[in-house]
């Protein structure tokens, strides 16, 4: 078996960058990672199975070990740890980003703090505690979940088809140990103007697609902005808005006819009950009657589980240390908990590794996280 360093080292070095989203590699999507974990945790006594969601892009489930005779069914309660087995893209990284090479205390490489060093941390402490898995009156399961860094088609794809098998599911995010029980959702929402063509020697003959979005953005930033924000939540803060990419036009002596821009609405659970990021956005834009059509729309819940579920409790009662705090981003916690299933977000490392240029997570974290899991794991007993 290896240590948490030699299995982090291993996930970084099996390319698993997520396809969906300008990753700047060939070497893409889950399925080398899926084969690995599959064979790794297999050895270990795990019943595991790939379910795919997309051609080559598995879930992995990996159902723990159980101690009953031949033929008996485990009927324990579930529940499981589950971090994401995509990344971000590479692009700009200032190493290899598949190195996983060890450099002043810290394990390098794309995925290192979001998510393979919670996963190395979570499997490490499950197999350090294997043969008390058979045992314990509660079965703890691992998944790993395809798609996260785009649109979460396997925690969604997980609570459809499980939703009623698990009381509760940690999700691996770089957390610092910390409980985030609370985040926000979002909504990306794309949106379109038409204009009319011309020359741009002669640009008054005609409508400049380009510019009537941006006037639409413009006033959405102020007003649409100032609205979202009267949509509170005591430790999320505010629901937001951010213009995040605009396109349009084809070269700069035609007069544009058409532009596209795509939004993010972060939304408070109290945005949601009122109908959600895509919904109060069309109500604005017929308001205004702004010259721009919403043509397509990704929302994502946001998560609230209260701190006083009795997982959370003994995850608090394992670690003392740790505590319940919210977040401004989204997880596959939130798509488990829209299922059915009370999640939370924990594991080592700290959010402000994830998705950077230099991307890695301190091995002393790493290994503190292994002590986590593990003191959760044991509290069963």
């Amino acid at each position: 078996m290896m240590n948490v360093v030699e299995l982090l080292q291993t996930l970084i070095r099996i390319p698993s960058v997520n396809s969906d989203n300008a990753p700047g590699t060939d070497l893409v999507d889950e399925q080398g990672m899926a084969d690995f974990l599959e064979k790794y945790l297999s050895e270990h006594g795990f019943d595991v199975v790939q379910e795919e969601v997309l051609p080559g892009r598995p879930n992995v489930i990996a159902r723990a070990p159980y101690s009953g005779g031949e033929g008996d069914v485990d009927e324990r309660p579930r529940f499981f740890l589950g971090p994401h087995s995509d990344t971000v893209g590479v692009a700009g990284m200032v190493f290899d980003p598949f190195c996983g090479d060890l450099v002043d205390g810290k394990i390098l490489g794309r995925g290192a703090s979001d998510t393979k060093g919670p996963m190395a941390a979570m499997i490490t402490a499950l197999l350090d505690n294997v043969k008390l898995l058979k045992e314990l009156p509660v079965a703890i399961d691992f998944v790993a979940f395809m798609g996260e860094e785009s649109t979460q088609q396997g925690s969604r794809h997980f609570a459809e088809h499980h939703g009623d098998e698990y009381e509760f599911a940690i999700a691996g995010e770089p957390t610092s140990l910390n409980v985030v029980n609370v985040t926000k959702g979002a909504a990306w929402l794309t949106l379109e103007a038409s204009g009319k063509a011309a020359h741009s020697s002669q640009p008054e003959r005609g409508e400049n697609a380009i510019m009537i979005l941006a006037k639409s953005l413009d006033l959405m930033n102020r007003k649409l902005s100032n609205r979202l924000a009267t949509y509170t939540h005591p430790e999320l803060g505010h629901s937001t808005l951010n213009i995040g990419t605009l396109h349009g036009g084809t070269r700069p002596n035609i007069v544009p006819d058409h532009a596209v821009a795509e939004i993010d609405i972060r939304t408070t659970p109290s945005l949601m009950d009122a109908g959600g990021g895509r919904e109060i956005t069309e109500v604005f834009i017929e308001e205004m009657k702004l010259p721009v059509k919403l043509t397509s729309s990704h929302e994502n819940p946001p998560m609230e589980t209260t701190e006083d579920n009795p997982y959370i409790q003994k995850i608090l009662a394992a670690w003392p240390s740790s505590k319940c705090v919210g977040a401004p981003w989204f997880s596959d916690a939130a798509h488990l908990s829209n299922g059915g299933i009370p999640s939370v977000c924990v594991g080592p490392g700290s959010i402000d590794q994830a998705h950077t240029k230099d991307e890695f997570i301190n091995i002393a974290d790493l290994e503190e996280g292994v002590e986590f899991f593990s003191a959760f794991i044991r509290s069963f007993k």
